[in-house]
């Protein structure tokens, strides 16, 4: 039987092993919780991610790496599973850090994903290329009673037990720590981004001239970090300032509201859409964006004051014209 027919031969269903068939649908379960609603808003979403990151990619790479049984036993096999997992993950999302999908869940689902299925059918293909009896196979029936053989046995000696004890111990210590922050993430800085982009969706190519009566647009973008709900208030100025050389500062001379609107933004959600503007007359050269959170300072509070009271505040140098002085 040439190569290509053992590859065919191995991935035959009836000759799949049965922890390769549940570490192929524990990803694919996984995947669909993931992203597939309302698993994604549930308790299910963990419960099957845990696994997946604490556990199934090392167990994927021990399979490939030692496919006979008479290499390591069962409680080897378990420990270093735990081990490499939580040393694998850690090494993918430090890869995505430099590559330009940066480290965020699709990229990492998808390295995850990609890194599990092969090694997985890499061990497959190891396994069918030695003989039968020496293939490694998981005891289904059996496993509760190995695992009491490792901890109970009578040939066991009190220091392998106790071995055996500490290192049961620590996985069950890395799985409660790894719950425990995800349920209970800490917070970090609080913070909210407040930005402006040109019409392409870019730093750049931001309007210089504005022309009377003739409308405009730029993209206005909000992200909240604030671990909260927050309803956030923008306005939109045009801007009539005079730089004073003698005290080095610039005095505002005219503002004129153009627009303004509100939205209400979860934590870690981003609001980016473009806006109109639209400049009545001449004699500015400021576009102001005011960015107020929960509420906006009464209409008297105008001028330099107004811009204090803002969350945040962005400008563009502009030109106000009139349509035919082009």
């Amino acid at each position: 039987m040439n190569t290509a027919d053992r590859v065919l031969d191995a991935f035959l269903p009836r000759n799949i092993a049965p922890d390769v068939s549940i570490v192929l649908i524990w990803t694919l379960v996984t995947v669909i919780s993931i992203y597939v609603p309302p698993l994604n808003a549930s308790p299910v979403r963990v419960a099957l991610a845990l696994p997946m990151i604490l556990f199934i990619p090392g167990y994927s790479l021990i399979a490939a790496l030692f496919p006979s049984n008479r290499e390591i036993d069962l409680i080897e096999r378990i420990a270093l599973s735990f081990g490499l997992s939580i040393a694998i993950v850690p090494l993918i999302g430090l890869a995505l850090n430099y590559t330009p999908w940066g480290i965020r869940l699709d990229p990492i689902v998808v390295s995850l994903v990609a890194f599990t299925v092969v090694v997985i059918l890499v061990a497959q293909i190891r396994r069918r290329d030695i003989p039968e009896e020496d293939r490694f196979r998981l005891p289904l029936p059996e496993l509760i009673t190995a695992v009491k053989t490792e901890f109970q046995g009578k040939d066991k000696r009190p220091v392998d037990r106790i071995l055996n004890i500490v290192l049961l111990a620590a996985i069950i210590v890395a799985i409660a720590s790894t719950i425990y922050v995800i349920a209970v993430p800490k917070e970090g800085e609080k913070f909210t981004e407040f930005y402006i982009l040109g019409k392409g969706g870019m730093a750049a190519d931001y309007p210089t001239t504005l022309y009377i009566d003739r409308p405009d647009s730029i993209i206005i973008g909000i992200g909240n970090h604030e671990y909260r709900n927050v309803t956030y208030f923008v306005e939109i100025i045009l801007v009539d300032t005079v730089f004073d050389p003698d005290t080095n500062t610039s005095d505002i001379r005219d503002m004129k509201e153009i627009s303004h609107f509100s939205i209400d933004l979860p934590h870690n959600s981003t609001y980016e859409e473009p806006h109109r503007i639209v400049a009545g007359k001449e004699g500015y050269n400021q576009l102001k964006f005011l960015l107020f959170a929960d509420s906006r300072p009464p209409s008297d509070v105008w001028g330099q004051d107004r811009i204090n009271r803002s969350y945040r505040d962005l400008h563009l140098w502009v030109d106000v014209r009139d349509q035919g002085s082009r």
